[in-house]
């Protein structure tokens, strides 16, 4: 058994390994099944020789809906097959949350093996069905959800500490800063690991976001004082760009 996590494997195999699954997928679900499709860069081909496998297994719409996942690791490499009813699927994919601009990418390109009935078609429309008022709630949330909350715990840790959660907290400005910024733009980052370069080429960027994101990508996250400045000065700047645009932080005292 191999205990030593993924081992290099060429795209070819890895392509033949998602025809295998696919083939089990068939086995297991027979005609109940509506596509298949693999997502991540394997679809996109820009997998790299220990990069994980990432499937869609649509099923028809039934009475009992259907939303899981097979995840594993066959020894030298790992797979996720998401399980879903159609429907179930349709509804996540013209759902904007705030990680929108990381999620929703495979929604709009899959690579299919199985579409007789053109169901990706489908799905990808549904992906582009969000309103600009979805885009704006989302983004309201973020604000609110986690930059207001962000701030909040900066200012504690600078009075009371531990100053060694200051590196963590500034690497979630960064990242809910780029989700603000991919929402704002409705661009999708092509991959988890390009979400702040990609960032930082988006337009209507919020001052301050720059310095705080290069900081983080350099690494040189060592001086509390330099990450409580960058972090109240991406604060500061994501006040005044929320008022520009009119996103909004605050709400009547009670609002229920």
């Amino acid at each position: 058994m191999n205990m030593n996590g993924p081992t290099h494997i060429s795209r070819i195999e890895r392509f033949q390994t998602c025809h295998e699954i696919a083939a089990r997928l068939h086995e297991v679900y027979r005609d109940k099944i509506l596509a298949i499709g693999v997502y991540g860069s394997v679809a996109k081909g820009t997998d790299g020789p220990f990069s994980d496998i990432e499937m869609f297994c649509v099923l028809s719409e039934s009475n009992a809906p259907v939303d899981f996942s097979h995840e594993w690791s066959a020894g030298p490499w790992k797979a996720e097959v998401n399980v879903c009813s159609s429907d179930i699927l349709l509804k996540t994919a013209s759902t904007v949350e705030g990680d929108w601009p990381l999620t929703h990418g495979p929604f709009f390109s899959p690579l299919r093996l199985y579409d007789p009935k053109d169901f990706f078609s489908i799905l990808k429309e549904a992906a582009e069905s969000p309103t600009k008022e979805d885009f704006r709630h989302a983004i309201n949330e973020v604000l609110v959800g986690e930059m207001y909350e962000f701030i909040g715990k900066l200012r504690n840790v600078s009075i009371n500490g531990p100053r060694t959660y200051l590196p963590y907290l500034i690497m979630q400005f960064a990242q809910y800063g780029a989700m603000l910024v991919g929402l704002h733009n409705q661009k999708l980052f092509s991959t988890g690991s390009m979400v702040l370069p990609e960032a930082l080429e988006l337009p209507s960027r919020p001052q301050g976001f720059d310095h705080l994101v290069k900081m983080v990508m350099s690494g040189d996250l060592a001086e509390s004082t330099k990450i409580i400045s960058a972090c109240e000065n991406f604060w500061s700047g994501l006040v005044s760009w929320a008022v520009e645009h009119d996103y909004h932080m605050n709400s009547q005292r009670i609002p229920f």
